[in-house]
Protein backbone atom coordinates (compact mmCIF):
# COMPACT_ATOMS: atom_id res chain seq x y z
CA UNK A 1 0.00 0.00 0.00
CA UNK A 2 1.12 3.63 -0.87
CA UNK A 3 -0.75 6.41 0.91
CA UNK A 4 0.40 9.97 1.11
CA UNK A 5 -1.55 13.46 2.45
CA UNK A 6 -2.04 15.45 -0.34
CA UNK A 7 -3.44 18.53 1.10
CA UNK A 8 -4.63 20.04 4.61
CA UNK A 9 -7.40 22.50 4.56
CA UNK A 10 -6.91 25.62 6.27
CA UNK A 11 -9.69 27.73 6.84
CA UNK A 12 -9.48 31.49 5.94
CA UNK A 13 -11.26 34.69 5.78
CA UNK A 14 -10.29 36.09 2.56
CA UNK A 15 -8.42 34.15 -0.24
CA UNK A 16 -6.40 37.29 -1.90
CA UNK A 17 -5.19 38.09 1.93
CA UNK A 18 -4.17 34.87 2.71
CA UNK A 19 -2.32 34.45 -0.86
CA UNK A 20 -0.40 37.52 -0.30
CA UNK A 21 0.31 36.78 3.40
CA UNK A 22 1.79 33.21 2.36
CA UNK A 23 3.86 33.69 -0.83
CA UNK A 24 4.92 37.33 0.04
CA UNK A 25 5.75 36.75 3.85
CA UNK A 26 6.13 33.12 4.00
CA UNK A 27 7.73 32.88 1.17
CA UNK A 28 5.35 29.47 -0.47
CA UNK A 29 4.33 28.82 -3.70
CA UNK A 30 0.89 29.39 -5.22
CA UNK A 31 0.25 26.06 -6.81
CA UNK A 32 -3.07 26.49 -8.43
CA UNK A 33 -5.63 28.86 -8.03
CA UNK A 34 -8.76 28.04 -9.68
CA UNK A 35 -12.70 29.26 -9.87
CA UNK A 36 -14.62 26.61 -9.15
CA UNK A 37 -18.45 29.26 -8.58
CA UNK A 38 -18.63 32.41 -7.45
CA UNK A 39 -17.56 31.98 -4.25
CA UNK A 40 -15.59 29.07 -3.93
CA UNK A 41 -11.96 28.77 -5.59
CA UNK A 42 -9.35 25.93 -5.24
CA UNK A 43 -6.33 27.76 -4.05
CA UNK A 44 -2.98 25.27 -3.15
CA UNK A 45 0.01 26.80 -1.60
CA UNK A 46 3.31 25.31 -0.64
CA UNK A 47 6.74 25.77 0.72
CA UNK A 48 9.48 26.19 -1.74
CA UNK A 49 10.48 23.09 -2.79
CA UNK A 50 8.11 20.91 -1.67
CA UNK A 51 5.75 18.90 -3.70
CA UNK A 52 4.25 16.23 -1.42
CA UNK A 53 1.80 17.94 0.91
CA UNK A 54 -0.09 21.44 0.00
CA UNK A 55 -1.89 23.71 1.97
CA UNK A 56 -5.88 24.03 0.52
CA UNK A 57 -7.00 27.76 1.18
CA UNK A 58 -10.85 27.07 2.43
CA UNK A 59 -12.98 29.91 2.51
CA UNK A 60 -14.80 29.97 5.76
CA UNK A 61 -18.77 30.27 3.78
CA UNK A 62 -20.78 29.90 7.80
CA UNK A 63 -20.83 31.06 11.26
CA UNK A 64 -18.73 27.79 12.55
CA UNK A 65 -16.41 27.86 9.97
CA UNK A 66 -15.84 31.32 10.58
CA UNK A 67 -15.33 30.65 14.49
CA UNK A 68 -12.98 28.17 13.84
CA UNK A 69 -10.34 30.80 11.76
CA UNK A 70 -7.27 30.90 13.34
CA UNK A 71 -7.98 28.10 16.03
CA UNK A 72 -8.54 24.84 14.13
CA UNK A 73 -7.01 22.74 16.41
CA UNK A 74 -7.63 24.68 19.90
CA UNK A 75 -4.65 26.67 20.55
CA UNK A 76 -1.72 24.11 19.56
CA UNK A 77 0.87 24.57 17.22
CA UNK A 78 -1.04 23.36 14.21
CA UNK A 79 1.33 22.88 10.90
CA UNK A 80 5.30 22.54 11.19
CA UNK A 81 7.60 23.77 8.96
CA UNK A 82 10.91 21.98 8.23
CA UNK A 83 13.70 24.58 7.01
CA UNK A 84 17.82 23.86 5.93
CA UNK A 85 18.16 26.95 7.00
CA UNK A 86 17.14 28.25 10.50
CA UNK A 87 18.85 32.10 10.87
CA UNK A 88 17.75 32.97 6.81
CA UNK A 89 13.47 31.81 7.30
CA UNK A 90 13.57 33.39 11.03
CA UNK A 91 15.17 36.88 9.97
CA UNK A 92 12.59 36.80 7.05
CA UNK A 93 9.53 36.11 9.70
CA UNK A 94 10.95 39.03 11.80
CA UNK A 95 11.74 41.07 8.89
CA UNK A 96 8.07 40.84 6.95
CA UNK A 97 6.77 41.35 10.80
CA UNK A 98 5.44 37.89 11.50
CA UNK A 99 4.44 37.66 14.68
CA UNK A 100 6.73 35.41 16.48
CA UNK A 101 5.22 33.63 19.64
CA UNK A 102 8.39 31.62 21.17
CA UNK A 103 11.72 32.44 20.50
CA UNK A 104 14.16 30.55 18.66
CA UNK A 105 15.32 27.11 21.14
CA UNK A 106 17.75 24.15 20.50
CA UNK A 107 16.03 21.20 21.54
CA UNK A 108 16.98 17.53 20.93
CA UNK A 109 15.11 17.49 17.91
CA UNK A 110 16.78 20.27 16.08
CA UNK A 111 16.02 24.91 16.34
CA UNK A 112 12.45 25.81 16.52
CA UNK A 113 10.66 29.05 16.67
CA UNK A 114 6.64 29.42 16.88
CA UNK A 115 5.32 32.11 14.79
CA UNK A 116 1.40 32.99 14.02
CA UNK A 117 0.00 33.30 10.60
CA UNK A 118 -2.31 36.25 9.97
CA UNK A 119 -4.90 34.26 11.35
CA UNK A 120 -3.48 33.51 14.33
CA UNK A 121 -2.33 29.87 14.01
CA UNK A 122 -0.03 28.68 15.31
CA UNK A 123 3.59 27.36 13.48
CA UNK A 124 6.60 26.22 13.85
CA UNK A 125 9.67 27.05 12.33
CA UNK A 126 12.38 23.82 12.73
CA UNK A 127 15.74 23.32 11.63
CA UNK A 128 16.13 19.17 12.61
CA UNK A 129 18.80 18.69 14.18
Amino acid sequence: MNQTIAHIALLVKDYNEAIEFYTRKIHFTLVEDTILSETKRWVLIAPPGSSACCLLLAKADNEEQKSRIGNQTGGRVFLFLNTDNFERDYQNLLDKKVTIVRQPVKETYGTVAVFADLYGNLWDLIEPA
